[in-house]
């Protein structure tokens, strides 16, 4: 098997292995923790994590997660997505230049627009302990993701549910899977009925239900 996913399910490696299943790549997952979540990473018996001296030599930058395959190195959750796609093409792949450029122009849409926010949703309506959510960020995070919503509810109307070309492909894949960290505020889906139904869509797929079995089965 030439492709080796490196990270831990909980973290972006989902949208790796998400689009793995639905291509039907087999693939040889190395966990690799973020450093972050460690007591203490220096410690003799700490498992491989993101500043191990052996993925550093994987990554330098020291992020999950990266791929190797068959010898090509790549790095960026949405950037490995978009490689994987146009490497082993179907329906899922942009079919043409144009929808290149789309499912591109999407996926930083996705991380320059939205992906912080949505973090700041989970982590502070969900993710946290009570005693260190900050309502403060919320409702930064509520007003920044409005317009992004609105944006989005749009296009998945007027693209029959979906991102582009009219049928599922890795852009869902991409937008999708930060669009998810924003599930706890709840308010932005009702104002963006669209986006909520394709979420859920989304989240009844085989591919994503079985990546989404094994990030549950990951220690948190």
């Amino acid at each position: 098997m030439s492709l080796t996913i490196y990270g831990c399910y909980r973290s972006r490696a989902t949208r790796n292995v998400w689009l793995a299943n639905e291509l039907g790549i087999a693939f040889k997952h190395v966990p690799v923790i973020q450093a972050y979540r460690l007591p203490d990473p220096n410690a003799p018996d700490a498992p491989v994590h993101t500043r191990s001296a052996e993925f550093l030599e994987v990554n330098p930058n020291g992020h999950i997660p990266s791929i190797d395959d068959d010898g090509f190195v790549l790095h960026e959750s949405l950037a490995i997505n978009l490689y994987l796609a146009r490497k082993h093409g179907g329906p899922v792949a942009p079919k043409d230049v144009q929808e290149e450029g789309l499912a591109a122009m999407w996926s930083l849409w996705a991380a320059t627009e939205c992906e912080t926010h949505a973090l700041n949703l989970t982590y502070h309506l969900a993710a946290y302990p009570p005693e260190k959510r900050d309502p403060a960020l919320v409702s930064a995070a509520l007003a920044a993701l409005a317009t992004p919503f609105a944006v989005l509810d749009k296009a998945l109307a007027e693209g029959g549910g979906h991102i582009m070309g009219g049928r599922f492909t890795v852009a869902d894949i991409n937008v999708g899977e930060v669009i998810r960290y924003a599930k706890p505020a709840t308010q932005l889906f009702d104002a963006a009925p669209n986006v909520k139904g394709w979420l859920d869509a989304l989240h009844q797929r085989p591919a994503f239900k079985a990546m989404w079995a094994a990030r549950d089965a990951e220690p948190a």
